[in-house]
This record gives C-alpha cells, sequence and structure tokens, in this order.
C-alpha cells in the first residue's frame, strides 16, 4: 500500500512544503514568532498547551513500550511489525445488539450525568428521532453528528450490530448533546463551540460506556476485549495522535529554519519518530517512512494535537465525575453549556482541567499503564 505513495513520493513532499511555506509567510506577515503562535493564537490557546502535551506524552513511552511487549507476548510472534498492532488480542467475542438495545445501553450509561442529562437524551433518541440509524442506499459512510441553531443536534450512523457500533451512537451522542446545550444556553453567536474541545464530551460518553458494560459483561473474553478497545483507543488518540503533532511541529520548524523538505530528510525523520514512539518491540519496517505522504491531517495547521488534549481532558473529567462530587458534575455541565462563550483553554480549567498543565495528559498515561495492568491480570485467566 505505502509503495504506490513512494511513487509520487516527490509530488506529494512538494505540496506538503507548500503548505508549510504558506503557513509560514501568513505568521511572518502577522509578525508572529512562529508557525506554531500563528495556528494557536486565535483560540487564545498558550504554546505551553501543545509542548507540554509532547513532552509528557513522550515522558509516558515507557507505557507503550510495555503495550508493545504485551502484544508480542499474547500474539506469539518472533518479530512485532507495526502491522501487527491492529490485530485483535482475543479470540472474536461476538457481542450482538439491536439497535434499540444499543439505544438503551446508551441512556443507561449516562446515569453519573443526571436525571436532566438522561432524560433529554432519551427523549432525543426514543421521541424525537435524532437518529438515522441504519443502511441505505447512496447514504454517507461513516458516523456524524450535526444540526444547527434551533433544530435538534442530528446523528447519522449506519448501525451493524456489533458492540463498535454502540460506542459510535454513544460517541456521537455526547456531540449531540455538547451541541444540544450549547445551542439551548448560548445566543446563536456563542452557540457554537472550538474543535479543541470538540471531542471532550464525545470521548467522556465512551469512556461512560466503557464502565457500564464492564459492569454487564463478566466473562473473561468479554472484559479482555472491552478494556484492550480503551487501550486501543487511548493509544490511537493520545500518542499516536501526539507523534503526528510533534512530526508536524517538526516540519515547520525546519521550513522556519529555511531547510529545505525533501523526501528523503522526511522519511528518515518520521521513520526515528516511530521507533522512538513504539520502542524495541516493534520492528519499524522500510514501509512504514512514507507513512507522513497519506496523512491529511499534515496540512490542516497543528489541528491534529486537538485530539490528544481531547481525549486527555475528556478522561480527567469522567474520572471526576465519577468520584461523585455535585460540584464537579455541575462544572462538567456548565461546560457543555458554554459554547464559544468563553476560551476552549479557560472553560476547560472551568470544568476542573488545566490543559497548560502535565497533569491532565499525565493522568491519562496512568490511566492506560491501570487498563495495562487489569488486562495483564484477565490474560493471567485465559
Amino acid at each position: 500500500y505505502h509503495h504506490h505513495y513512494l511513487s509520487y513520493q516527490n509530488s506529494i513532499n512538494d505540496l506538503l512544503s507548500g503548505q508549510m511555506q504558506t503557513h509560514l509567510f501568513n505568521a511572518k506577515a502577522r509578525n508572529y514568532s512562529s508557525c506554531l503562535q500563528a495556528a494557536l493564537f486565535p483560540k487564545n490557546v498558550e504554546l505551553d498547551v501543545y509542548t507540554s502535551l509532547i513532552k509528557s506524552v513522550n515522558e509516558g513511552l515507557p507505557s507503550l513500550h510495555r503495550y508493545m511487549q504485551l502484544r508480542k507476548k499474547i500474539l506469539q510472534v518472533e518479530t512485532l511489525h507495526l502491522y501487527d498492532i491492529y490485530v485483535p488480542l482475543t479470540k472474536s467475542v461476538d457481542i450482538k445488539l439491536c439497535y434499540q438495545e444499543a439505544e438503551q445501553l446508551v441512556i443507561e450509561s449516562v446515569a453519573p450525568l443526571g436525571k436532566e442529562y438522561q432524560s433529554i437524551l432519551e427523549k432525543g433518541l426514543k421521541e424525537q428521532r435524532w437518529v438515522d440509524p441504519y443502511e441505505n442506499e447512496n447514504k454517507r459512510s461513516g458516523a456524524y453528528s450535526s444540526g444547527c441553531f434551533g433544530s435538534f443536534p442530528y446523528i447519522l450512523m449506519n448501525f451493524k450490530g456489533i458492540l463498535r457500533d454502540v460506542f459510535t451512537l454513544a460517541h456521537e451522542a455526547g456531540h449531540s448533546m455538547h451541541s444540544y446545550y450549547s445551542r439551548t444556553t448560548q445566543p446563536y453567536h456563542y452557540s457554537d463551540y472550538s474543535i479543541f474541545v470538540a471531542e471532550v464530551a464525545s470521548t467522556f460518553n465512551e469512556d461512560l460506556l466503557t464502565r457500564h458494560l464492564l459492569k454487564k459483561y463478566h466473562r473473561p473474553q468479554e472484559r479482555i476485549f472491552l478494556i484492550n478497545q480503551q487501550i486501543e483507543d487511548i493509544r490511537a488518540t493520545l500518542f499516536r495522535q501526539t507523534m503526528f503533532a510533534e512530526f508536524e511541529l517538526l516540519l515547520h520548524k525546519l521550513v522556519e529554519a529555511n531547510q529545505p523538505l525533501t523526501p528523503q530528510l522526511l522519511k528518515e525523520e518520521y521513520k526515528k519518530m516511530n521507533a522512538t514512539y513504539f520502542g524495541p518491540a516493534v520492528v519499524i519496517d522500510e514501509e512504514i517512512a512514507i507513512e507522513w505522504a497519506r496523512i491529511p491531517h499534515f496540512y490542516y495547521n497543528f489541528y491534529v494535537f486537538q485530539y490528544a488534549t481531547g481525549i486527555s481532558a475528556a478522561l480527567a473529567l469522567a474520572e471526576k465525575v465519577h468520584q461523585g462530587q455535585p460540584s464537579d458534575l455541575d462544572h462538567y455541565l456548565n461546560f457543555l453549556k458554554g459554547g464559544s462563550s468563553d476560551y476552549p483553554v479557560q472553560l476547560l480549567k472551568k470544568a476542573g482541567v488545566d490543559m497548560s498543565s502535565t497533569a491532565p495528559v499525565k493522568a491519562a498515561i496512568k490511566k492506560f499503564d491501570q487498563l495495562l495492568g487489569e488486562l495483564e491480570e484477565l490474560l493471567k485467566t485465559c
């Protein structure tokens, strides 16, 4: 697959280089100190948010290396390749549900957010037809939450009855409830919320669903499946997206230093970064060096780091709410109602999470470690 990108590496390199030059030109024209500052300034996001994310994740890489070593042991392979990361660790867990059962699970899972939140979501799903759930001819693939000011927060998805679809419904319901609260609380011009906070409510709801399902499913294979799914979500969203963010920062720094971007340079740097992140248990194949050519987010001007900050904030807030302090729940619900009435980092700070500090990211990595421990214990029983 990646060999095809190698055939076009010079063209793709020139496109990416041109985009970096555009970012640099705009930053200089407006007297910013760097491309990163130019990208973060409009949302009042301090540079520390970006740099502390990368620093904290790099300090937590031994946790990811531990997971890779565990994968190698469970899969019983002499060499673990990056493509082995996507192989399930357990035999197929066949949890099938109809859409109505999925709806009920999601509604039950949000009980920690209070009766008002739960009743609004229940009414939306069961009475107001927020969701178009099933595949249909010419229907768009994937899933998303949409709508506008004054409308319901409609959800499109393609439900097939597998457990992953239940998580998709929970995820999109998180977006929709965020939109519902923002649009019904804020005036029109503050009713939208920033991309920086967009994934917080959706990831929060996935965490609630996981906790709820772990109370319902008790067989070791089922619990292994659920815990490993959450481990994979953190790996893909926190560790991998931060690696992308670090590579994107490197691209901009090279251009700012007036160093030409070449395919060979980018391949060397990208391969080196994969080796650092995934650790000694993984064989870094030559083909991974060109992966940068197929990642569209590198053109988005420092967009991708928000996935990593989003999951860190969501897990931190979910932990606070689960500790049972009424004030923490009130702060979270006020965050959902905040829209863009304040800058995104400030909204999260009022909710109880300071993204300019290392604490939320370190807490997410601690959660990753805890899940790894639970997984290791469960695997001993199989």
